[in-house]
């Protein structure tokens, strides 16, 4: 009789401390593990408050080393310089990496240089013309001052560009270093329609369009000039005068005089 009791209040004993055990594991709920992302709705209806979320950072991936040629999706980040450029090759062409420097500019990028052969030399020049003449040959680009001995200096021009050729013979009527420019009324109109606003008047200087020099051809518009532009020369580009690179035409204006023969054809 003594053993029942003693099993029975063991027993008892038992079921209480399993009990308080079990109302101690839903008195202190357990973390609750999330992602990051604490705002959306299904975390927010995990208890309100009383929820104390458990949430373990995102460790960063670390950034391999890239080459912006091989691998264009990274390109542009490893890069800002280079730009990612679509070649329209076909529905799933690859992107083309292309670095914004390659991006050609709307003038040459070196300028200054001329082809040799419009630099100043000596030729033989077969002429009926007098020695001290100067003719222009247009279509070449070549301007000739006519000496003795079937000779001629000759130079690399720009000419007029196509609506405004012209042929004729003519004298020079005044010479001037580092002219003034007044563009003629037609010139200004006809650039203001274009969107181009030209001075009415620039003082001579190195920024002045008509050079160094200025030989003027007799009651005409045109005239023999420099050029601050000389990567021009041997182009058709101008309203129709003659353009030469200055250092040539500082040297053509030391050799004429006023009252030179000019044949333009």
């Amino acid at each position: 009789m003594m053993k029942q009791c003693i099993l029975f209040a063991a027993g008892a004993l038992s079921l209480l401390a399993s009990g308080a055990f079990a109302d101690d594991r839903y008195q202190s709920r357990p973390p609750v593990i999330v992602s990051p992302d604490l705002t959306a709705p299904w975390v927010m209806q995990l208890g309100g408050a009383t929820v104390q979320p458990a949430v373990y950072p995102v460790r960063p991936m670390a950034r391999r080393a890239v080459n912006p040629m091989n691998d264009p999706a990274d390109s542009q980040a490893v890069n800002p310089q280079v730009r990612r450029v679509i070649q329209p090759r076909g529905l799933f062409a690859r992107p083309v990496v292309q670095p914004a420097a390659v991006v050609r500019p709307q003038y040459p990028a070196i300028r200054g240089q001329v082809d040799p052969q419009f630099l100043p030399q000596i030729v033989d020049y077969q002429t009926r013309e007098r020695p001290g003449t100067i003719v222009i040959d247009t279509n070449n680009r070549f301007l000739f001052l006519v000496m003795d001995g079937g000779k001629a200096r000759r130079y690399g021009v720009g000419v007029g560009k196509p609506g405004f050729e012209w042929a004729g013979a003519h004298t020079i009527t005044r010479k001037q270093e580092w002219p003034e420019w007044t563009p003629p009324s037609e010139m200004l109109a006809r650039e203001a329609a274009k969107g181009h606003y030209l001075p009415a008047h620039m003082e001579g200087g190195e920024a002045n369009p008509l050079g160094a020099r200025a030989m003027y051809l007799g009651s005409t518009l045109y005239r023999i000039h420099g050029t601050n532009a000389p990567w021009t020369i041997g182009n058709a580009v101008s309203s129709g005068c003659i353009r030469l690179r200055n250092e040539d035409v500082i040297d053509l204006y030391d050799r004429v005089k006023v009252g030179t023969r000019v044949i333009v054809m």
